[in-house]
């Protein structure tokens, strides 16, 4: 039975990944932080007992902060697949905490491909790092002859998040070169579902789209409505980092869809899906969304009523316009 450790695994993608690889056959561990409140809710329904000696799924308290403690939890696993999905993933919030975002989402990938070196798995242990196309910071001059992001795009992060996971890659990469390690990159474009954490925009705008529709909210606010982002669903992204790791050699690969839909654009087709059609008016900070029509007989609001609006605290320092890959 192959045996895999998953880091971020009470996250989005690390628990549709932990039920993949369930239905795959194999051991799954997961680690996850400590917190006062519950926080496993994306993996309570595949939880099973501990101490129970057929259990499949495992989970560990642990911090990708914390070099003594992953390598032991490594030593424990000795798992044949490595998933490093942990990481602080928020862009904007980056900006107000970078030295953490360092710490994780750098340096925790460097602690983890060290740990498996010093343990002496380089040839038992293969490992996926998430990477992100972030990387790419939207510059246009950087795209391929096809208008897209490809694995040969030069990199231009404009985030702390982005300059993070740059490091996270090349020393994925370095490691590789180094110590002939199975490590590789998956350069994944946006990716969502029901499961994406609540402050990221997509969730954010389905979430405000059904409140307002059922009389529970009055409006909400965004940032960069202009901003185009190629988006997937995770389910499929999660299983394409499992055969990253089954290819016969390790490489970096990106993950996309080729299509890139804008922020505006998304809000207005969530209005849809609720028989609401919405206008924008005025331009830049001064725009705003207004309800034109109700088609759905369960979700009627006033014609001209204010939904949403455009906040200027929700920009980024340096705003990445365009993401394709």
């Amino acid at each position: 039975m192959k045996v895999a450790l998953i880091t971020g695994v009470t996250g989005q993608d690390g628990s549709y990944l932990a039920e993949f690889l369930l239905d795959k056959g194999y051991k799954v561990h997961g680690i996850k932080r400590r917190a006062s409140s519950l926080n496993t809710q994306r993996v309570d329904h595949i939880y099973e007992y501990h101490l129970d000696e057929k259990a499949r799924f495992k989970l560990h308290y642990g911090d990708l902060t914390d070099s003594m403690n992953i390598t032991r939890i490594i030593q424990e696993c000795q798992p044949d697949e490595i998933y490093n999905l942990g990481a602080m993933s928020h862009v904007k919030v980056s900006f107000d905490m970078p030295e953490y975002v360092g710490q994780v989402d750098a340096l925790g990938t460097l602690r983890i491909l060290e740990a498996v070196r010093l343990l002496g798995l380089e040839k038992k242990t293969k490992i996926y790092q998430a990477s992100t196309s972030e990387l790419y910071g939207g510059m246009p001059e950087n795209k391929n002859d096809k208008g897209f992001y490809d694995e040969d795009s030069p990199f231009y992060p404009r985030s702390p998040y982005g300059a993070a996971k740059i490091y996270g890659f090349w020393i994925t990469k370095n490691y590789r070169e180094a110590y002939t390690m199975f490590a590789c990159n998956g350069i994944l474009f946006n990716h969502e579902s029901p499961r994406r954490g609540e402050t990221f925009v997509t969730r954010k705008i389905t979430r405000a789209v059904t409140r307002i529709a059922i009389g529970k909210k009055d409006k909400f606010y965004l940032g960069n409505l202009d901003a185009k982002r190629d988006w997937g669903h995770a389910k499929d992204y999660v299983r394409m980092m499992w055969m990253i790791l089954q290819a016969d050699k390790p490489e970096d690969w990106v993950i996309a869809t080729g299509e890139t839909t804008t922020v505006r654009d998304f809000v207005r087709m969530a209005f849809n899906e609720v028989g609401i059609a919405i206008e924008f008016k005025g331009a830049g900070v001064d725009e705003k969304a207004f309800v034109v029509s109700c088609s759905d007989p369960n979700y009627q609001l006033e014609i001209g009523k204010e939904v949403l609006s455009v906040d200027p605290s929700y920009f980024r320092p340096t705003e990445v316009d365009l993401l394709i890959g």
